[in-house]
């Protein structure tokens, strides 16, 4: 079996689709999810921990609604803040899944499917290559999940040590945003 990994074609691509059904599969358990809710009755652990949750499709609701409980307890700058160191972990699994590997598979995969690779030309010419980290930026500040926005990153080549800072920056002030709107709108 470990060798049948080591020389696997396709590793990212299954860990990735092993991750989805785990966490469609936890987040069904009713008691699992109730376990979720009740992080916001920790604190800045509670937003570090609803940081990390809010940066994925399959758990971003559950990270909103601990984010919004903490409104309650904490400050929107603190929970940006902690909520941001959050983020920055759950976007860094992300990005060096991305870096590491899985863009490679990617391109194998869709090399079935265009032979001739013209998205693959598109995204590597001068004028479209500034683009992927810009648009990524964006959809990392909005309260989109970020998966599409750290794989347009980690694909533009772009360094971690250049990543984790812009990674901080957004989230916290994105989380903030959306924090503070909660608190203006809240009838």
């Amino acid at each position: 079996m470990q060798k049948f990994w080591r020389h696997y074609k396709y590793k990212n691509l299954t860990l990735v689709y092993l991750g989805i059904i785990l966490a469609a599969s936890l987040y069904q358990i009713d008691a699992f999810h109730q376990f979720l809710l009740h992080l916001g009755n920790y604190g800045y652990l509670g937003a570090i921990l609803a940081g990390m949750l809010f940066v994925s499709t399959f758990t971003v609701a559950t990270g909103a609604i601990i984010l919004l409980i903490l409104a309650q307890q904490l400050h929107p700058l603190e929970i940006g803040l902690f909520a941001g160191l959050g983020a920055v972990v759950g976007d860094l699994m992300m990005f060096h899944l991305v870096k590491d590997g899985l863009a490679a598979e990617l391109e194998r995969v869709y090399g079935l499917v265009d032979s001739r690779h013209h998205l693959i030309k598109v995204l590597h010419t001068r004028h479209f290559r500034w683009t992927l980290p810009v648009i990524g930026a964006l959809i990392i500040a909005s309260p989109l999940p970020d998966e599409l926005g750290v794989t347009l990153m980690g694909i533009s080549k772009m360094k971690t040590i250049e990543f984790i800072p812009i990674s901080f920056l957004l989230n916290s002030v994105g989380i903030f945003l959306i924090i503070s709107a909660s608190l203006i709108i809240k009838p």
